[in-house]
């Protein structure tokens, strides 16, 4: 069933929208990401111009934050105290990013500059948990524990001031370094049109040092107070929210988002992340294939009458 989407200026197959926003979903509810970092060039993929992609890729990831981080929450698996630091930093560098996104737009290079910024930020994540998911799966095949991590947090992150307590966390570090984490995110959200899990929850682990249970809670909760202020960001100033785009994927995630808590708790995390790893650093080199191959019809802006 085709719709119009009024935005895009395009017509799309309803029920395609609806699946990917629902494996987006699924994806979020696994593994604490927002899941704009794959919503956005799929979305591209299909046709969707970039900017209207980012903008309703950020509406979407709302949603399907809200239904996994409620999961969490009933678990006792979201550090409030914590998400309401990163909360703040978030909004202070998603007005930033917004200011960053609209002088993009007015010189004409916002689509090539989201290719590239997806091209370079999936290829280090992809790589980094590539490489630490294949550590943990030949410790294992050796029968010997995980590598662990040689520190809880960054020397630096140690060295701020104004400590204060982050009990669910584990944490006894200075509220400075969660607030920087949360502003580059809200910058990215709004230029890349992602919930900022993929690079806030390793984040949180590496720099931070976060307890694991209460990791993946925290940045959904994060992620929902980003991404609709995100939202309201560019309904507002560059009107690229296409909200029947946003609707349909918003369906398909809320969904998505509730099975894949539960598969989260069934199936081998180093399998999960090994997985993960290979889907980000594909998505990464078909962005970079996109970038570098010379269409059929270069210099042709319409189709033939």
């Amino acid at each position: 069933m085709d719709i119009y989407l009024p935005i895009a200026e395009m017509s799309v197959n309803a029920l395609v929208i609806i699946l990917l926003g629902g494996g987006v979903g699924f994806l979020s509810g696994m593994f604490g990401v927002g899941g704009g970092f794959l919503t956005t060039p799929l979305l591209i993929f299909y046709g969707i111009p970039p900017a209207v992609a980012v903008a309703s890729s950020a509406t979407q990831i709302t949603g399907s934050s809200v239904s996994g981080a409620l999961a969490y929450f009933q678990r006792g698996q979201v550090d409030v105290k914590m998400g309401g630091v990163l909360v703040a930093g978030g909004l202070i560098g998603a007005g930033i990013g917004q200011l960053v996104f609209r002088v993009l737009q007015d010189f004409g290079q916002i689509d090539v500059v989201i290719s590239l910024v997806y091209v370079l930020f999936l290829t280090v994540i992809g790589g980094l948990m590539l490489r630490d998911a294949l550590a943990a799966q030949r410790a294992s095949r050796a029968g010997l524990p995980p590598p662990a991590r040689r520190i809880r947090h960054l020397p630096w992150v140690a060295a701020l001031p104004w400590r204060m307590k982050f009990p669910r966390s584990g944490l006894f570090i200075s509220p400075l370094a969660p607030l920087l984490l949360g502003g580059a995110v809200g910058v990215l959200t709004v230029i890349m049109g992602i919930g900022g899990g993929f690079i806030m929850v390793p984040a949180m682990v590496y720099v931070l040092g976060m307890r694991a249970q209460a990791v993946v809670g925290t940045s959904l909760f994060q992620i929902i107070f980003v991404t609709s202020a995100t939202t309201v960001l560019h309904a507002t100033s560059s009107q690229t929210v296409d909200i029947v785009l946003a609707l349909l994927l918003l369906l398909g995630g809320v969904t998505g988002a509730q099975f894949g808590v539960r598969a989260a708790q069934k199936l081998s995390p180093d399998r999960l992340r090994l997985a993960l790893a290979v889907l980000v650093l594909a998505v990464s080199l078909r962005l970079l294939i996109g970038l570098t191959w010379t269409p059929a019809e270069p210099f042709a802006l319409f189709g033939g009458a």
